[in-house]
C-alpha cells in the first residue's frame, strides 16, 4: 500500500502537523495524483482559522463538515499515479487539478458552475487537498494538460489565475473605456496583472504595501497608487477620468470603499478577495452612479480550460513564484499572514 505524507490541520487556529496515512485506492473513474506542486493561497488562512471575518465583530464559522486531521491546499499539479478501471487516462501524465468539484446534481453543477455548488467537494476546502504527496480526484475531466508551462505555474493557475481570469471576464464590456484598476497586488493581484495586460492592456494598480506596488510596476502596471494616501482618489481621477472596470482582490471594507469611490458613472467592481469586514453605502448611489458591484468565487472548469489556452497562446509570463518544501507549509502560512510574501509560494512534495 502506498503511503502519503501530509501537512495536516489537526486543530483550528494551530500550526499544521505532519501526518502519514495509506493512500486511497482509486475506484471507477477515480484518479490518484502524485502531487509535485501545491500553491499556498490566502484563503487557506481562513480555513486554518476556521472562520471568515464579517466585520463588526462577526465571524462566519467554516468548521462544520470537515473531519480533522484535514489537508488544505487547492492549487495542485502533479502526475497520474494510479487509476480506477473506468478512468481511461495515462499513468505518468503531467496534469493540473481543477479543485472546485461539485456534487454534479444541483442546479449550479448542471449549469457548469461547480465552483458555486450547493454541496461542494472542493479539494482542500471540503475534502482533502494538496498539502500532501497524493490527492484523489473523482474523474479525469478535472485533470488538465498544462504543457509547456511549469508545474508551479500550472498549479497556481487553478485558483490564483482562475479567480483573476473569471473576474476579468466579467469586465469585458467595460474594458474598452479605459485602463482597469486592480486593488491589491498580492499573489492573486499580480496574477491578475499579468492576465489583464494580455487581455485588455496595462492596468492601474493600488496597494497599501510599497513593496507590492514596486512589484506591480516591475510587472508592467500602467501606474501604481497607495489607497491609504488622502490624495490618491483625486490623483487616480486625474489620471483616468474615473474608472469603469475594477477588481478588488483584497475584499475588505477599505478596499471596496476605495474601488467604488473612484468609479466613473456606469463603472463596475468585481470583488474576489476574502479579507473581511463590512461595506455600506447610500442606496441612492447605485442609481446615481449607475454602478455595479459583483462577487465571484474562483471559476468554472470551462474557465480553467480557457485560461490555460490563453496563457499558452499569449505566452503570459508567471508572476513571482517561490518554491518551498512541503514541510514548510505551516511556516509559509505564517509568513503569508504576516505579509512577508510577494507573489506566490508553491510547496514541492
Amino acid at each position: 500500500m502506498t503511503q502519503m505524507h501530509r501537512q495536516s490541520l489537526t486543530a483550528y487556529g494551530a500550526p499544521l502537523c505532519e501526518t502519514v496515512a495509506d493512500a486511497p485506492h482509486p475506484k471507477g473513474t477515480e484518479v490518484l495524483v502524485r502531487i509535485t506542486r501545491c500553491g499556498v493561497c490566502h484563503s487557506d488562512l481562513h480555513m486554518q482559522d476556521g472562520f471568515f471575518t464579517l466585520g463588526e465583530g462577526k465571524q462566519l464559522d467554516v468548521r462544520a463538515g470537515r473531519t480533522l486531521p484535514f489537508t488544505l491546499g487547492h492549487e495542485i499539479a502533479g502526475t497520474i499515479g494510479s487509476t480506477g478501471p473506468d478512468a481511461g487516462v495515462t499513468i505518468g501524465a503531467k496534469v493540473a487539478v481543477y479543485p472546485w468539484i461539485g456534487c454534479g446534481q444541483c442546479s449550479a453543477c448542471k449549469a457548469g458552475d461547480e465552483n458555486i455548488c450547493a454541496a461542494p467537494r472542493h479539494l482542500g476546502i471540503t475534502v482533502d487537498g494538496g498539502y500532501a504527496t497524493h490527492v484523489l480526484v473523482p474523474h479525469p475531466r478535472y485533470l488538465l494538460d498544462y504543457a509547456p508551462l511549469s508545474a508551479s505555474y500550472a498549479g497556481a493557475l487553478m485558483c490564483s489565475g482562475l479567480t483573476a481570469y473569471a473576474a476579468l471576464k466579467r469586465l469585458a464590456d467595460r474594458a474598452g473605456r479605459g485602463p482597469l484598476l486592480l486593488v491589491g497586488a498580492g499573489g492573486v493581484g499580480l496574477m491578475g496583472l499579468a492576465l489583464t495586460r494580455a487581455m485588455y492592456g496595462a492596468p492601474y494598480v493600488a496597494d497599501i504595501d510599497a513593496k507590492k506596488r514596486e512589484a506591480a510596476l516591475a510587472a508592467g502596471a500602467k501606474a501604481v497608487f497607495d489607497p491609504a494616501h488622502p490624495d490618491t482618489r483625486k490623483a487616480l481621477f486625474r489620471a483616468s477620468g474615473g474608472i469603469y472596470a475594477a477588481v478588488d482582490f483584497v475584499g475588505s471594507d477599505k478596499s471596496l470603499n476605495f474601488a467604488t469611490g473612484v468609479l466613473a458613472k456606469g463603472g463596475k467592481v468585481v470583488v474576489t478577495g476574502l479579507l473581511g469586514g463590512g461595506y455600506s453605502t447610500a442606496v441612492a448611489m447605485f442609481p446615481l452612479k449607475a454602478m455595479t458591484i459583483e462577487g465571484t468565487q474562483t471559476g468554472t472548469l470551462a474557465d480553467a480550460c480557457e485560461l490555460i489556452d490563453l496563457v499558452r497562446a499569449k505566452n503570459i509570463a508567471p508572476p513571482p513564484i517561490a518554491e518551498r518544501p512541503l514541510t514548510q507549509a505551516s511556516q509559509t502560512l505564517d509568513d503569508l499572514r504576516a505579509g512577508k510574501i510577494v507573489g506566490r509560494v508553491v510547496l514541492t512534495a
